[in-house]
């Protein structure tokens, strides 16, 4: 097995080419000038100290830049893991304190370990029971909930902190004269200044504008702006190496937000990474190795003092917008966090809190996707109601819960489509061979004593009781001239125990009937299947065909030479 393949670095940093080096540079500073303030921020929605959010920008950057399948994906502190972190903790420690502190950095070396162990199990695919309209919603609800939650700091009241809507906005309408004038409008500014220079040009480091603008604001006019909170001391110096405090005890509690934490950022990277894979052919995605960068990223980063760090859309696509080639670029914005950890921490001194809060609050709330739900509403209701159930539960019961719900309602909803497949009655196009579903085709000839039945999905337990009612309701339909049925199998991709032994039983009822049973497009795998089963002590090899077509026509003539050249085929295969 090539060494490559586990760790992508060496497929690239080989053949390292100096033309690639600007790009780099220009990439990677551009993503810290963001990263840097959004750090500082995300730690104050993660309950931490803001210097966290620089320790979560530094480990596992390096980590994924040299186990990441992707060459763009930005890693480091992000607005939904943040809150859930805050969610999670936030009931079992006080906010800010050492065990707080302990308690996420012990939270990032499970997250890891889980996402580790999925990647090398291979055990991507089931983040998948996650459809999009549940990740829609669950975002969507979560950005309006890590918004609110920075109304404290916005408007200078002293908020509750909650992950449920109702609970914030009582507490909210019950001080909202209660906000302090000055930092209000320091933070309205900067909202606007951001909204303003994003509309100029997505890429200008509108984040780095305002903090530069707010720290100056605040030195030069202090005396006029003591009411307004500021950051304050934050230390200065690289992470030291530690074991996380490893509180076995809380994990049984941990573990649901553990899990949220898991699926929604391995989500977030694998569409960010498909996202960028589309723009160009360099290199190409693999999900599980996605999973084992992360958990390594998650791991190594609790050594070094980062909470649970995932990848972040925005700073992905200004990476590769910026036009980074490489990870490098990863490195380079390292190096510059590294810089700021050693030298630069006292400039921040001065920033007000409400600066951050706008950061934070123009970022989250562009995440609610409006656009999505009027198109879900348009083509596909049921997505649609899945979407808001899950955004409803979000807000109302909570992050974990939101989660939770969303993931059951797409297995109820998975369960529900494939349990009720398409089933149609097909008929004949006129001058030709081929049949057609007779409600879309309204041309098609339908012969009173056949019946050409499809059925567009596997069959299995789950449908084939289903399956037995359709077939049963077209066939009584027919009445007495029904004389032979023809199970068009060419979307039937799979068939269990419980299908096949179904299918005996009705092949064995329309028999004593007087009706004949046929098989037509029936895939190789699913004819093995039926095959071993026992299919043969109940209909003729004789009664299967290639398609649908053949089987009326030797119905109708008795003779056709194409079916008996394929029948010859299945004898010699079957022997």
């Amino acid at each position: 097995m090539k060494l490559e393949k586990y760790i992508p670095i060496l497929n690239w940093l080989p053949k390292y080419r100096k033309e690639q080096l600007q790009g780099d540079i220009v990439a990677g500073i551009t993503v810290a000038t963001v990263l840097i303030p959004q750090g500082i921020a995300y730690a104050l929605i993660a309950g931490l100290p803001p210097i966290y959010g620089l320790y979560s920008a530094l480990i596992p950057q390096i980590v994924y830049a040299i186990f990441g399948s992707s060459r763009h994906v930005a890693i480091g502190p992000v607005a939904t893991d943040s809150l859930i972190v805050a969610a999670s903790i936030s009931t079992i420690a006080l906010i800010g304190s050492e065990s707080y502190i302990a308690i996420a950095i012990f939270l990032a070396l499970l997250v890891g370990t889980i996402q580790f162990l999925m990647g090398v199990f291979r055990l991507g695919f089931i983040v998948n029971f996650l459809s999009k309209p549940v990740i829609t919603g669950f975002t969507s609800a979560v950005a309006i909930t890590i918004g609110l939650n920075q109304f404290k700091n916005f408007f200078g009241v002293d908020f509750l902190q909650s992950d449920q809507i109702h609970i914030l906005l009582d507490d909210i309408l019950s001080k909202a004269l209660e906000f302090d004038t000055k930092t209000t409008c320091i933070g309205v500014i900067t909202s606007i200044i951001i909204i303003v220079l994003r509309r100029i040009n997505k890429k200008i480091p509108n984040a780095l504008i305002v903090v530069v603008l707010g720290i100056a604001a605040m030195y030069l006019f202090r005396g006029y702006f003591a009411e307004v909170a500021i950051v304050e001391g934050i230390p200065s110096g690289l992470p030291g190496f530690a074991m996380p405090d490893l509180n076995f005890g809380l994990i049984r509690e941990l573990l649901p937000m553990a899990f949220t934490l898991v699926m929604v950022g391995y989500l977030e990277t694998i569409s960010i990474g498909k996202f960028i894979e589309a723009q160009q052919d360099e290199y190409k995605i693999d999900s599980n190795q996605e999973l084992i960068a992360l958990g390594l990223s998650n791991i190594l980063g609790s050594f070094f003092k980062a909470y649970p760090s995932t990848s972040s859309f925005s700073r992905s696509a200004i990476n590769f917008d910026a036009g980074a080639r490489t990870g490098m670029a990863a490195f380079i914005s390292s190096a510059l966090v590294i810089l700021t950890l050693l030298f630069l921490t006292p400039v921040f001194y001065f920033l007000p809190k409400t600066v951050l809060a706008a950061i934070i609050i123009v970022a989250v709330f562009r995440l609610v996707n409006i656009k999505e739900a009027r198109y879900l509403w348009r083509a596909n209701n049921l997505d649609f109601w899945l979407l808001l159930a899950t955004f409803c539960a979000t807000l109302f019961f909570g992050i974990e819960y939101g989660i939770l719900i969303g993931v059951g309602l797409s297995l109820i909803v998975l369960i529900f489509r494939t349990s009720r497949p398409n089933v149609v009655e097909l008929g004949k196009v006129p001058d030709s061979d081929f049949y057609r579903n007779k409600n879309r085709f309204k041309e098609v000839i339908i012969d009173d004593d056949v019946l050409v039945f499809r059925f567009d999905a596997q069959l299995f337990y789950a449908n084939s009781n289903y399956f037995r009612e359709q077939l049963e309701y077209m066939a009584n339909k027919k009445g007495e001239n029904l004389k032979l049925i023809v199970l068009d199998g060419e979307s039937i991709n799979r068939v269990d125990s419980t299908g096949i032994e179904m299918l005996k039983q009705l092949i064995v009822f329309y028999k004593r009937k007087g009706i004949l049973f046929y098989f037509a497009g029936i895939k190789g795998p699913v004819r093995d299947a039926i095959f071993k089963a026992g299919m043969l002590d109940v209909v003729s090899i004789d009664h299967f065909f290639m398609r649908v077509n053949w089987a009326v026509l030797f119905y109708k003539t008795g003779d056709n030479q194409n079916q008996k050249k394929y029948a010859q085929y299945i004898h010699q295969a079957y022997k």
